[in-house]
């Protein structure tokens, strides 16, 4: 039988760009009331557009998102999804056109695209195409693996292209597998990481019913590998959920994690109250 690959497949769906800005708020406490009311209408009136899909079927493609974000770290926090990379680039053209982004500096940005892992499927599809004599990477092969991913995708169209969640509270962090001298996630049989993985995903599980989250995949287009963005309606939760997956053997052999973020759910209706100091 022919050697089966170690990679597993993935299915990638809505790209995904997060933005962390900082408030000048000294600068803007010497703009005119009346000159802060026109300037925060435009800037609400372009953000509603902006979260506007241009058809139903975009819906779930094309969203944005605001919080304010707790902590030292920034002020605000965007996280948008759109059809393509292109539309995120032209979102971070359309806000940089508004007066508001003159006071606003950004201090970090992550981009992804959303991702789900096909362990299960990957190691049953590798294994049928093995036991038929079929070479990694043949014409055949790819053939099988493509209408794979292309089944897999439709059944999973509303994971890849998710909506965002409505709760109050968004917790994102990126993260690493560990690529270390003793231990080495890459180096692990596909069947050992699909294991460490199941009993990874069954923590979350239990966790359905309080936490939404979206994984979105980075490696070649940010600096760590993963991103993920918990939604829930109690901060706390956060603590619990990343506290026990810590026990696991995945997280606690090979995780690697990066900066936390925390919001609170800003309406874009409340933009011009949050400018003013309250939410």
């Amino acid at each position: 039988m022919p050697e089966i690959p170690q990679v597993p497949l993935t299915l990638e769906g809505a790209p995904m760009l997060h933005q962390f800005f900082r408030f000048d708020w000294a600068a803007w406490r010497l703009v005119p009331a009346s000159e802060q009311a026109r300037i925060t209408a435009a800037a609400i009136a372009t953000l509603e557009a902006l979260a506007t899909p241009p058809s139903e079927a975009q819906k779930t493609s094309h969203q944005t998102a605001l919080f304010s974000q707790l902590g030292h770290k920034g002020d605000l926090i965007f996280v948008h999804l759109r059809p393509t990379f292109e539309d995120l680039n032209r979102v971070e053209l359309a806000l940089a056109q508004t007066e508001l982004y003159d006071f606003l500096e950004i201090v970090h940005s992550y981009l992804s695209v959303v991702e789900l892992g096909l362990y299960e499927s990957t190691s049953k599809t590798y294994s049928a195409l093995a036991a038929r004599d079929i070479a990694p990477h043949t014409p055949e092969w790819n053939a099988s693996i493509r209408e794979t991913l292309d089944r897999q995708s439709h059944a999973m169209h509303s994971r890849l292209f998710p909506t965002l969640p409505e709760n109050k509270y968004i917790c994102f962090y990126p993260m690493d597998r560990l690529r270390g001298e003793d231990v080495n996630w890459y180096s692990e049989s596909l069947s050992e990481r699909g294991r460490m993985m199941h009993e990874h995903g069954l923590v979350g599980r239990r966790y359905a019913d309080e936490v939404r989250q979206i994984i979105s995949g980075s490696i070649g287009l940010d600096d760590w590998e993963w991103g993920v963005d918990l939604f829930a309606e109690d901060p706390i939760t956060f603590k619990k959920i990343i506290y026990e997956m810590r026990f696991d053997e995945v997280s606690a052999k090979f995780g690697l994690f990066g900066e936390f973020f925390v919001g609170v759910r800003l309406p874009f209706a409340n933009l011009a109250a949050w400018l003013k100091g309250s939410l």
